[in-house]
């Protein structure tokens, strides 16, 4: 993604701080106002038990709640428990009839949003064969999730939304390996959380988020947006700082939890060079680092740390001293690395005291998020949803991704992909066709062998690239309207149903026969005009 004027411009803005002689710079210092800062409580905040249909509140105090109201497909199922999983992980959703199925959770505040899913297998179906299969948000590519018979795995994203709505979706990519999830976590964030150098256009895959020295995982109600920070002890040549201080409201921009800056980790040696972090980088990716520092105890007189942040030996961040009671926030975006990509944290020339370092998030940018199928084209589909109970359970976004589209339509290869064929023969469909003319990119629609009635639509004709309309087989009655009759190039199959003739006066009638109606007319006619003259006869007497 071609951010580089964004930094340019950036780095200029903090050059005019004292940064000149500093190289194109990818870092930005955030310092925590405290007595300006209003702690905002994320407003969604949904927690679902997959495979589950009950409620219950855990050990953090997070409320769990059943998966019936967000998808009507898959099985539940119950895995194979030695008493050392969670109860949310003792239960599963499993797909196994259509390639991609999708969780629908909506009413959701439009802006920054978390996004977990969790997958255990736990050899539920006795066949230890822990699957792989692909998993998905709102149209987009997420990753290929690839589950053990002993442990779960997990995976978060944090994105800017497009509509009120979102849609996670797993989808088989192998035969005879199902789809299942275990658990789908949704939190909303600030607007202005995760965006430096980066918008909502592209998601933030979760590597790595760790706090350092910390005694145990930290997360709700510790963390308010429940980002699970992973503890990391100190290893070989590197010693834990503890500190009773407790920072109020911290932050303004990526909002740590309090809990995450009181321990830290710096080097044994107090004449250490550097301080090299074990940042995890996958091969080749752009990445988006954070880096929080904090002193967790007060310095004695006459002491001094001071650092900056080297990036592949090169400096890239100004000095900078971790304040007390406080903390600074470091992010990073935008640029390649590898797994041997390194980032160090350097001493100053003149600090008395080595580098240290309170927590560390990492993530891999995506791809550009997708606009999703057209909106006149999602209406339309919502109309026929609507309207026939049996469609109702296909969800996500219709055509995205390209690979699995729903299984009753074709769609172009457009950037913003519409939907052109609709397949519905023999789908149970029963009563009256609604009005999509909104979809006007259709070439192909099959309603053959259903129990469809009343009159064929005349705004069926009005579809400008409608060349196939199979509507055999059902129990349309009329006619067929002028403006599918006399449209140029439609191939049009009627049969099967109590259709009048073209050529021929249609009466309406109870009855569905045309035949019947048509053949009759005499009789009526013959009958009425005999009592007619009955009667005149009568009165002549």
């Amino acid at each position: 993604m071609n951010k580089k004027k964004k930094s340019i411009d950036l780095f200029s803005k903090i050059q005019q701080g004292g940064m000149a002689g500093a190289p194109p710079l990818i870092f930005v210092l955030i310092l925590s106002l405290c007595a300006l800062f209003t702690f905002t409580i994320a407003d969604v905040f949904a927690s679902i038990d997959c495979g589950s249909s009950g409620s219950y509140q855990d050990e953090n105090l997070i409320q769990w709640s059943g998966d019936d109201a967000y998808i009507n497909t898959g099985e539940s199922r119950s895995v194979q428990s030695n008493g050392s999983i969670s109860q949310v992980m003792s239960t599963l959703r499993v797909f196994t009839s259509r390639r991609k199925n999708c969780y629908n959770i909506g009413g959701i505040r439009m802006g920054r949003i978390l996004v977990r899913a969790s997958f255990y297998y736990g050899n539920y179906d006795g066949k230890s064969t822990p699957p792989s299969f692909d998993l998905q948000f709102d149209g987009n590519h997420w990753t290929s999730v690839t589950t053990s018979s002993t442990e779960y795995v997990s995976y978060e994203v944090i994105y800017g939304m497009k509509k009120n709505n979102i849609s996670i979706c797993v989808a088989q990519t192998r035969a005879d390996e199902f789809p299942f999830m275990s658990a789908l976590e949704v939190r909303s964030l600030e607007s202005n959380m995760y965006t430096f150098l980066i918008n909502g256009t592209y998601p933030l895959f979760l590597l790595k988020r760790v706090a350092y020295a910390a005694n145990s995982t930290i997360r709700y109600p510790n963390d308010a947006y429940d980002r699970i920070w992973t503890p990391e002890p100190a290893g070989p040549g590197f010693v834990e700082l503890h500190g009773g201080n407790v920072i109020s409201n911290p932050g303004w921009m990526d909002i740590p939890p309090p809990l995450a800056l009181k321990s830290a980790i710096t080097p044994i040696n107090r004449n250490a060079t550097t301080m090299v972090l074990d940042t995890g980088f996958p091969p080749v990716a752009s990445v988006y680092l954070t880096f929080y520092f904090s002193e967790v105890t007060r310095l004695p007189p006459g002491q001094n740390r001071t650092l900056k942040i080297s990036m592949n030996d090169s400096v890239f961040s100004e000095e900078f001293s971790p304040p007390f009671g406080n903390f600074s926030e470091y992010s990073a975006s935008n640029f390649t690395v590898s797994p041997n990509y390194k980032v160090s944290l350097v001493p100053a020339n003149y600090s008395t005291l080595p580098p240290l370092i309170n927590a560390m998030e990492v993530y891999s940018i995506g791809d550009l998020i997708t606009n999703g199928t057209y909106v006149a084209d999602v209406t339309g589909l919502a109309s026929l949803q609507k309207s026939f109970d049996v469609l109702q359970s296909w969800s996500g976004d219709p055509c995205l991704p390209s690979s699995y589209p729903w299984d009753w339509i074709n769609c172009s290869s457009d950037s913003v992909p519409r939907v052109t064929a609709l397949f519905l023969g023999s789908f149970g469909l029963s009563g009256l066709l609604p009005n999509f003319s909104s979809m006007d990119q259709l070439e192909t629609i099959d309603f053959h062998n259903n129990s469809l009635r009343g009159p064929i639509p005349a705004f069926l004709g009005a579809l400008p690239n409608l060349k196939q309309l199979n509507l055999a087989d059902n129990k349309f009655n009329g006619s067929i309207p002028p403006s599918l009759s006399q449209k140029k190039g439609l191939n049009i199959i009627t049969t099967g149903n109590a259709l009048c003739p073209s050529d021929k006066p249609c009466l309406v009638s109870a009855s569905n026969d045309w035949r019947r109606r048509y053949n009759s007319l005499p009789i009526v006619l013959g009958i009425t005009i005999m009592s007619f003259i009955l009667v005149l006869d009568t009165r002549s007497c």
